[in-house]
């Protein structure tokens, strides 16, 4: 999710500079909702395997 993140991050940089602000800035929103998405669930799995760890020790 993270390459998708970068993906959208790229293209939406590289069509802010050639002019087209708005379509860029959609580009820009979707990478950075990607990018939250992303951090949330990982921080979501490592509570979850912290959790099953001790559970199993």
């Amino acid at each position: 999710m993270i390459k998708w993140a970068l993906i959208f991050l790229v293209v939406g940089l590289v069509l802010g500079a050639l002019g087209f602000g708005g379509l860029g800035g959609a580009f820009v929103g979707i990478a950075k909702f990607l990018f939250f998405v992303a951090l949330a669930l990982f921080v979501l799995f490592l509570v979850l395997g912290t959790v099953a760890a001790k559970k199993i020790t």
